[in-house]
């Protein structure tokens, strides 16, 4: 018979049952502590001066998640890497080729940041915009009525 043992809780984990999203990412930043902490905590950033009024969420048992009127883009950690992926990506312009993963599929598409990667703050934010934009038109396509 196997013995159970305890797994160590994750900072995010640790985090009070009736915490915000925002605050389950800052303890996730937190519990990271090396590089991949530091690079969400700049993406983070960066999110929120290209879209003021984004709302933080907290999905899928622990991925940081950014919506304006839908998802915009998560943000997941690996070991080697911090993934930023885009829900609609393959329907944004991307003249900065930003986009280096997941690039095959129909719908998603994927920034891999890993350690020392510079950003490009400027081409990163004009995505980050156009993927808000493009959630506010399909939602005002949605509610336009049939034949107007």
């Amino acid at each position: 018979m196997k013995k159970a043992t305890s797994m160590k809780k994750s900072g995010a984990n640790e985090a009070k049952a009736g915490a915000s999203p925002s605050q389950h990412i800052d303890a996730r930043i937190k519990e990271l502590g090396d590089w991949r902490g530091d690079m969400l905590a700049r993406i983070r950033s960066i999110i929120k001066q290209a879209v003021p009024d984004v709302v933080e969420e907290w999905k899928w048992r622990g991925v940081p998640v950014w919506e304006h009127n839908g998802i915009i883009c998560t943000g997941e950690t690996y070991k080697a890497v911090v993934k930023m992926t885009f829900a609609r990506g393959a329907a944004l312009d991307d003249p900065t080729d930003l986009f280096n993963s997941s690039l095959e599929g129909n719908t998603r598409r994927a920034i891999d940041f890993h350690q020392g990667d510079r950003i490009d703050e400027k081409a990163l934010k004009a995505l980050i915009r156009e993927a808000a934009a493009l959630n506010v038109s399909a939602r005002a396509a949605r509610k336009k009525p049939k034949g107007a």
